[in-house]
């Protein structure tokens, strides 16, 4: 590690919007290296060391594994210690031989030395994090010359549904403005490759994927989780503490999640904007 590592100024602390609910988990074991992380995929070779930064639950973390086999490592870190020993058991269970270490991490300040990966894969990080440029700065100063920073990040302004709801207009706006409250950025998707280059990187591939909920089974589930999410996690306290709504604002939401669910219609899209950076 080289000697100015430890003389950061303190970073600017950022609250995790969503927290580790059962129904923000529930949405993020669903995420693999092919449903969220295909534009990284062809860049990955045995042999190589990963570090995933934000890892969660370790479902892209195996996948991970098992693309830089054999002969390869994945580094898993998180904020949040309990979410990792999750990480750890999905990875025992989903990749008994992989490679994978894990540690508590913060991204503006890597514990780890210079140039000591080949691949840092970041994936829905950047919007919640309180300086994204310097997390940039961080995840480039870890790689090895030559190497890859990987990160992708959904758009909340561009979701878009079908069939319409004001209440579901009245949940956009809402979590837009709680994100931000807590030092986030949750229109992260477009402003990739913004902090890319305030971060110092030039060789920049930008690209863009969807999800796309619209099949019955599809939209109950990603409608439930959201309901859930807007009356039960984190995001639901930090909303009304914070003065964004009332409960009785989040339960009329909820109401409105399981409607458009139920609609034989429904149909969301999630806009994701994808870097490749080239150390």
């Amino acid at each position: 590690m080289n000697d100015t590592h430890g003389t950061h100024e303190p970073h600017e602390r950022a609250v995790y919007t969503h927290g580790h609910h059962e129904s923000v988990l529930r949405s993020h074991r669903w995420r693999t290296a092919a449903n969220s992380a295909a534009y990284l995929i062809p860049e990955l070779r045995p042999g190589m060391r990963v570090l995933d930064v934000g890892c969660g639950p370790g479902t892209i973390t195996a996948d991970l594994a098992r693309l830089v086999a054999p002969g390869g490592r994945v580094t898993a870190v998180d904020a949040a210690a309990d979410v990792l020993e999750q990480a750890a058991a999905h990875v025992r269970e989903h990749e008994p031989a992989g490679a994978v270490d894990f540690a508590v991490a913060d991204v503006h300040a890597l514990d780890f030395p210079d140039d000591s990966f080949d691949v840092v894969h970041a994936h829905q990080v950047l919007q919640h994090v309180g300086d994204p440029v310097r997390a940039l700065r961080e995840m480039r100063r870890v790689c090895r010359p030559g190497g890859i920073v990987a990160v992708r990040d959904a758009d909340y302004a561009a979701m878009t549904w079908y069939p319409a709801s004001p209440v579901l207009d009245a949940w956009q706006a809402l979590y837009r403005r709680v994100a931000r409250a807590n030092g986030g950025e949750p229109d992260a998707g477009r402003r990739l490759r913004a902090w890319a280059r305030e971060a110092g990187f030039t060789d920049v591939t930008c690209s863009a994927t969807a999800w796309c909920y619209a099949t019955p089974e599809e939209t109950a589930w990603w409608s439930a989780l959201w309901a859930d999410r807007t009356t039960a996690s984190a995001y639901a306290d930090i909303a009304v503490r914070g003065g964004h709504a009332t409960a009785s604002d989040l339960g009329s939401i909820a109401e409105a999640w399981h409607a458009w669910g139920a609609h034989p219609d429904a149909w969301f899209s999630v806009l994701n904007g994808e870097l490749l950076c080239r150390a």
